[in-house]
């Protein structure tokens, strides 16, 4: 049934158009989800549990809202134990107790059950986890960020390129599988984009290459579920690896410093990683102070993966991980932009656009830091490897970072000779200076009494 169908059967029987909508809704993404269901399944439960808890004071809209799930769980194919423990799970947010206004919680959960693993049954999935390794988990919300013009759309789209072919990624694993890319910023100018970056890698490639673009204008909150079966139909059943929301600002009609708009489009974005099981990568600006994400915080606070890119001295472009929820934080990948020709115009001007190529490992940091300022990376290195401990949970640190007191730095840089004069003032004076200028290249952390590679 669609969703007008739906709304229209429910609205027969004097059920408010609101929460006819609500129950077509998760009816669609249910239907669209592919393999499986539990997770939307559960969240449609708990959310239209809380939508009969609403009306308790009118027992057939309740009651229409109670069939639906019911139907749902039904129609998921999980099993009537699981439905049950799902369902169990979501009455338990009831405030009502036992009874939903007079209608027993026995009539919708007969069987509540729950499975407890023992300890020594615990083990480690072998399944992967990752779409790139190291870099874009195999599920979750992903941000890369960064200041206007620092090229991190062109990266991005490098990237999923190679996802799209099953191609390695700077020496990566990666896990083949279909791309879509929102490009709502400069949509035309992105066919451009495109075409170089085919002209340049696939000049002898006839097969078909999964990537699939929309350069339209797109209101993710609004538009989640038209998408979400847009995606599924035009892919013919087969769900995406990744999904590319670039940018965020053009993708949200409301308000990103505001905790309520981002909070709507932060839940439609999880909602279509959900249905398709997926990455979802968000491109976004970066703030005035360009030290984090710009808009509101919930949106750091929610996303499994963080990705800032910056321009280098050297103008090469420099994507820094800095944190993953499951995974080690820290990797840098450095490129830069190349120019390619695609042909002339109606006018006889030539068209031409970039791709990102790789820049060799370690130029960057040849390039940025040098003498003392070196030595004291180096210093810094070595003191993470033979006294580093495992950083304090604390918002200020990637998590999985490995960390050194800054007095222990000190003495590491104090034993090495920072100076050439053992008078304290010049070697506290040359150790501080380091430390400046390896927090200006933005290649180390502090916190506190804390210091890290970045």
């Amino acid at each position: 049934m669609n969703k007008a169908a739906a709304i229209h059967d429910m609205e027969s029987t004097e059920v408010p158009w609101a929460v006819a909508a609500d129950i077509a809704s998760w009816q669609r993404i249910l239907s669209h989800t592919i393999g499986d269901k539990r997770s939307n399944l559960e969240r449609a439960i708990l959310e239209l549990s809380r939508l009969a808890e609403q009306y308790a004071g009118d027992p057939p809209v309740q009651q229409t809202i109670i069939d639906a799930i019911h139907d749902m769980a039904v129609a998921a194919a999980i099993g009537p134990d699981e439905a049950q423990a799902l369902m169990a799970r979501a009455r338990r947010t009831s405030a009502n107790g036992q009874q939903i206004n007079g209608i027993e919680r026995e009539s919708v959960v007969r069987s509540p059950s729950f499975k407890l693993i023992p300890f020594d049954e615990i083990t480690v999935g072998t399944e992967y986890v990752y779409i790139v390794k190291g870099i874009v988990p195999r599920h979750g919300l992903i941000v890369v960020w960064g200041p206007p013009k620092c090229g991190k759309s062109f990266w991005t789209l490098d990237m999923v390129m190679h996802v799209a072919l099953g191609w390695s990624y700077r020496e990566r694993r990666v896990h083949q599988g279909s791309v879509v890319y929102l490009a709502l910023e400069g949509g035309r100018g992105f066919h451009r984009r495109v075409v170089a970056w085919r002209q340049r890698h696939l000049d002898d490639h006839d097969g078909k290459v999964p990537f699939y673009l929309l350069d339209v204008s797109v209101d993710l909150i609004a538009d989640q579920n038209a998408l979400t079966e847009v995606v599924a139909e035009q892919l013919g059943g087969e769900p995406p690896a990744v999904i590319v929301i670039d940018t965020l600002n053009r993708a949200l009609v409301g308000d990103e410093n505001k905790g309520e708009d981002m909070a709507k489009f932060i839940r439609a974005a999880d909602m279509i990683r959900a249905t398709f099981a997926c990455a979802v990568i968000i491109v976004h600006h970066c703030g005035i102070q360009g030290g984090r994400p710009r808009g509101h915080t919930s949106l750091p606070g929610a996303d499994d993966a963080q990705m800032a890119v910056e321009r280098d001295a050297a103008g090469n472009i420099v994507v820094t991980v800095e944190y993953m929820k499951d995974g080690e934080a820290g990797a840098v990948i450095v490129s830069r932009l190349e120019k390619v020709e695609l042909g002339d115009d109606d006018d006889g001007d030539t068209i031409s656009s970039c791709i990102i190529v790789p820049v060799e490992t370690g130029t960057q940091t040849d390039k940025k830091v040098t003498g003392k300022t070196r030595v004291a990376l180096d210093i810094l290195r070595k003191a993470i490897d033979e006294a580093g401990e495992q950083a304090p949970t604390t918002n200020h640190i990637p998590p999985n970072t490995r960390v050194v007191s800054i007095e222990t730095w000190r003495l590491y840089a104090y034993q090495s000779s920072i100076t050439g004069s053992d008078k304290p003032d010049a070697r506290q004076k040359a150790f501080a200076r380091a430390v400046h200028n390896l927090q200006a290249a933005k290649l180390i952390g502090i916190w506190g009494d804390y210091a890290w590679m970045l």
